[in-house]
């Protein structure tokens, strides 16, 4: 099964409350992930209101400036909506 972000919500600091397209609900913690990242592209994300502005244009998050992460990615660091 391909596994795509179908819809998100942000929620505070670099977290994001993400519903796949399997009908998992995941919060996403993306601090870490954006603030070891040393590619200047990543930069902008660590402005909080940059981050919160995000799309799902095609089957993730991704962000004005083209920075995305496959939901896979995101599937995997998420935690569990119980």
């Amino acid at each position: 099964m391909i596994l795509n972000v179908v819809s998100a919500k942000y929620i505070n600091e670099y977290s994001l409350l993400l519903e796949f397209s399997n009908g998992r609900k995941k919060i996403v913690d993306l601090g870490e992930t954006i603030s070891k990242e040393k590619r200047e592209v990543f930069f902008p994300l660590l402005e909080v209101d940059f981050f919160k502005n995000f799309s799902i244009p095609l089957n993730t998050v991704e962000w004005a400036n083209g920075v995305d992460f496959s939901p896979e990615y995101l599937y995997e660091i998420g935690q569990d909506i119980t």
